[in-house]
């Protein structure tokens, strides 16, 4: 009979004050800011940015652009793999919530945004160099386990008691792409782009039942990869949306400036690179090197603590997996 798997859900203020709980993984996106010296300057620093750039794109009825502010949570989904109240922390994401100053209205946000998960450092940083794959290469069933694992979460009375919509997931554009410009112009979302290079995160979060569009915002240098389960044009408000850009594309300057905090913006034909040289850099302090490093740690992190350990459980449940059960599984 296969295991019944029990997801729970914690939220944890994203503030100047945030520190990150011992199971987070620290090369997450707001993790990695919350260290050293700098820690609460980078936190505040951060904030703004985000809710300025909310601001930015948020114009009606705003004409100081100070309207609006975020509430972020981040969003810690856990599952108990035997039933013995023993938790892995499968993913983390983020959750904003919308403050009106004008009317002291509470406005939903996106759910998603920013992903991080400890299985997906291990099949990226454990399991393909362990089979030394190349470029682009996979196995077969590279990424079935997490792809279950996420639709069992999304699709389980306890996810959707707390979240009235599926996660879109926000991502940089890959730098082995070229992006090409439509005529296609969003009024929030701005305009998109396509590729017709399918890769291997593609497929990784198409096992997760999500798929993409690329969209580059008014005022942003560079598309960003919108991942969703759903249709993004249709299922969330413009204020949703708004504060996926605002959140991630806020990230994305500190992380990654050479793509989207340069000096000139995409072009028709684009190819992102990391060795582009005219950006400026922002005023939060991080340290990259370390950030790599640390994703293959946590990869065989996860391997001595979950996939190992868990190996006979997770395959029998995986191959039992359906939709339709993640449900009744939470309820029973």
């Amino acid at each position: 009979m296969s295991q019944k798997f029990a997801c729970s859900i914690k939220r944890i203020r994203f503030d100047e004050n945030y520190e990150p709980a011992n199971n987070t993984r620290l090369t997450t996106n707001f993790a990695n800011l919350a260290r050293g010296e700098s820690r609460q300057e980078n936190l505040r620093r951060t904030l703004a940015m985000i809710n300025n750039r909310f601001n930015s794109l948020a114009t009606v009825d705003n004409p100081k652009g100070d309207r609006y502010s975020l509430e972020i949570d981040i969003i810690s989904a856990e599952i108990d793999i035997e039933g013995n109240g023993q938790t892995f922390p499968f993913i983390e994401t983020l959750k904003s919530t919308i403050i009106d100053h004008k009317t002291n209205q509470r406005i939903e946000g996106m759910i998603g945004n920013s992903f991080s998960s400890y299985v997906r450092d291990y099949d990226f940083s454990v399991v393909l160099p362990a089979l030394g794959c190349k470029f682009n290469e996979m196995p077969e069933d590279f990424g079935d386990l997490h792809g279950k694992l996420y639709l069992h979460l999304v699709n389980s009375e306890v996810f959707k008691t707390e979240f009235r919509n599926n996660p879109v997931i926000c991502l940089s554009v890959s730098t082995t792409k070229t992006y090409y410009q439509t005529a296609n112009v969003h009024p929030v979302l701005g305009v998109e782009y396509t590729n017709d290079d399918y890769s291997r995160t593609d497929a990784y979060f198409a096992k997760m039942g999500l798929s993409v569009r690329y969209f580059k915002p008014q005022g942003a240098n560079a598309p960003l990869a919108f991942y969703c389960a759903g249709d993004l044009l249709r299922d969330y408000t413009d204020f949703e949306l708004i504060s996926a850009i605002a959140t991630m594309e806020s990230f994305q300057k500190i992380y990654r400036p050479e793509i989207y905090n340069t000096n000139s913006p995409a072009g028709v034909e684009y190819q992102p690179s990391l060795s582009y040289g005219d950006y400026s850099l922002t005023r939060i302090v991080y340290d990259r090197v370390e950030r790599g490093e640390l994703a293959v740690k946590q990869g065989k992190w996860t391997e001595e603590n979950f996939i190992k350990p868990y190996k006979d459980i997770l395959d029998e449940w995986a191959a039992n997996f359906k939709i339709e059960n993640a449900q009744q599984d939470q309820a029973a």
